[in-house]
């Protein structure tokens, strides 16, 4: 990644990768043990379109320990008909990253049109403390919140029975919850991507 010699500039910043995510009622499938000659079955209600959107962001600073900040959003038919983040929560969103790491942000995330839109660019540089690079097109192999998706939906999500939208989001934040805790598991996610980040 091209980042190393623009990066330089912004001493004692944190790195930080955003990513957003969707999870339904259905549940992820994923192979579990079960007597033998007996099919394990997971029985759900039917297909739900409620969903919850979660952006999350991990964050890393050589010498700190790597933090996982995340805010879901449930679409509950409401506020404005999005089913996703709109630039003004991702705004709110990095104002509470930044004064949680109490620090300089260099943001990386990827190019979806929410990221480029006018308010948010208007504020982006407004705030001295924020810096923001994009990934290259169709690369969510440099994004280490994947891994962090991966991590929720291979654990925490999958082959449970989803009895209403609250239940889905206690499951979410139970997983978010641990991972935030296991900072070593926040490291994998990036060392995943193959990145390195030196001091």
């Amino acid at each position: 990644m091209a980042l190393r010699g623009r990066l330089a500039a912004v001493s004692g910043a944190w790195l930080v990768f955003e990513d957003e995510a969707g999870f339904s009622m259905t549940p992820p499938q994923a192979k579990t043990w079960s007597q033998r000659g007996r099919t394990l079955v997971v029985r759900v209600r039917g297909r739900s379109r409620r969903r919850v959107s979660i952006a999350a962001l991990t964050c890393y600073k050589p010498g700190r320990r790597a933090r996982l900040i995340y805010r879901p959003r449930r679409d509950d038919g409401q506020r404005d008909g999005r089913k996703s983040f709109s630039w003004r929560d991702y705004r709110d969103l990095l104002i509470a990253a930044h004064q949680q790491l109490g620090g300089p942000i260099v943001l990386v995330w990827d190019n979806l049109n929410v990221h480029k839109a006018a308010g948010l660019r208007e504020f982006a540089e407004a705030r001295d403390w924020l810096t923001i690079y994009y990934l290259p097109p169709y690369a969510p192999d440099l994004n280490p919140v994947e891994g962090i998706w991966s991590l929720l939906r291979r654990g925490w999500l999958s082959n449970v029975a989803f009895s209403t939208p609250e239940h889905l989001v206690q499951r979410i934040r139970s997983g978010l919850r641990h991972i935030q805790y296991r900072s070593d598991l926040i490291d994998g996610c990036l060392a995943e991507t193959g990145l390195t980040i030196n001091p």
